[in-house]
């Protein structure tokens, strides 16, 4: 975190000038340049910037400053913008850098987010009136100290609790999160009539109903990287969803079973499902695939007979499905470039690379799996590698 006197440094005319003319250039030439004015600072600055240009576009354009712990465990701005609520009020009790509530100010007609850290609290000023935001009220308090207060009344609460502790280390478990959003819940419920919380991408669907009671949840990926599970309690029919920012979303009432799945046979199928790991976290895959794809678990590829439309996640064209026989395999396939998919399956990557002579490349694509005792081996069409559409 920055310090008081590095924060006034960075709100000067002279070192936001500095930024400016040194953006764009080798942050490590920025600092050891003896022409530039607190040249470590800038150098700093310039380095986050430059990352906040795909994560973080806005705070880039405004040339915000960046504290670089802040940033790191910022959400990105695609992220916060998949935030489902809306209204005249929102009290945002964890705003950090500030990125959930920029997204909330367009939603609502007046945010209230609260910092506790007040060098934090006055980065975060600076940066809502560097964006020429007006709706933003900063408040330097702690989530459990504001709710004390007498009289609060939201449309909506919003939470992204600090999932790391003094020692740096990452928590799981939601009561070990600043703020404690379970020991808060009667507050929270006399302050606002609905609630939002972010939680850590390891954070289990089905402690949601728990924690909350009823209560619908989504799971956001990006780059078919799990970023977040969003828990919204707000009254409305509960429901799950898994979400791939940018390409699509698919939704069930939480407890929906799947069908339970038919005997696998190998030679039937000509197209490999590798469902988005939102759907995967969600525990989804086998409802969304439904008729399309024989899936034998949540964590598993689907095996399709036609190519299936509107999936979350990659369909790649099969060769051959066969029995997984190492000394075959490695027989036939030793010194080839490779690049390998697994799913359900025991071995490391690394490990079934170095068992079959395998070398990381593109000559062939191979999937691996594990279905009820039986272990298989998919040859795929290397060349064959489609995205699934858009819901």
């Amino acid at each position: 975190m920055i310090t008081p006197e590095e924060f006034t440094l960075l709100a000067s005319p002279e070192v936001r000038q500095a930024v400016a003319a040194a953006r764009g250039r080798d942050p490590l030439k920025v600092a050891l340049d003896p022409s530039v004015p607190h040249a470590r600072l800038v150098a700093t600055q310039v380095k986050y910037l430059a990352r906040a240009e795909r994560k973080l576009p806005t705070w880039a354009a405004a040339q915000c400053i960046l504290p670089p712990r802040a940033f790191e465990q910022a959400s990105s701005e695609a992220c916060a913008a998949c935030k489902r609520i809306g209204g005249e009020t929102v009290l945002d009790l964890t705003c950090g850098l500030g990125v959930d509530a920029r997204s909330l100010s367009d939603r609502f007609r007046r945010v209230v987010t609260l910092e506790r850290d007040p060098v934090l609290a006055a980065v975060a000023r600076e940066n809502f009136s560097r964006m020429g935001i007006a709706n933003i009220e900063v408040v330097n308090a702690s989530a459990e100290e504001y709710l004390a207060r007498p009289g609060l009344r939201f449309d909506w609460i919003y939470a992204d609790p600090d999932r790391r502790g003094a020692d740096g280390r990452k928590k799981v478990c939601l009561a070990d999160c600043s703020p404690d959003i379970p020991a808060l819940l009667p507050r929270l419920r006399k302050a606002a009539p609905r609630l939002c919380v972010k939680n850590s991408p390891l954070f289990d669907v089905d402690e949601a109903p728990r924690i909350f009671g009823p209560c619908s949840v989504e799971v956001l990926s990006s780059g078919d990287e799990c970023k977040e599970v969003v828990v919204y309690v707000d009254g409305a029919e509960p429901r799950l969803a898994a979400t791939a920012i940018g390409r699509g979303s698919f939704s069930a009432r939480f407890g929906e079973p799947a069908p339970a799945p038919e005997s696998f046979e190998p030679e039937r199928y000509r197209w490999l499902v590798v469902p988005d790991v939102a759907l995967q976290k969600a525990r989804l895959a086998r409802l969304h695939l439904g008729s399309q794809a024989w899936i034998g678990s949540e964590n598993g590829f689907g095996f399709a007979e036609a190519r299936p439309d509107g999936v979350l996640g990659r369909v790649l064209e099969i060769e051959r499905i066969e029995p997984y026989d190492p000394r075959r395999l490695k027989r036939e396939l030793r010194g080839c470039g490779a690049e390998i998919l697994k799913r359900d399956f025991p071995l490391r990557t690394e490990e079934l690379m170095c068992r079959l002579g395998l070398r990381p490349g593109a000559e062939i694509r191979l999937a691996f799996t594990k279905i009820g005792n039986d272990y298989w081996v998919i040859r795929l069409k290397a060349l064959a590698l489609h995205h699934g559409n858009d819901l």
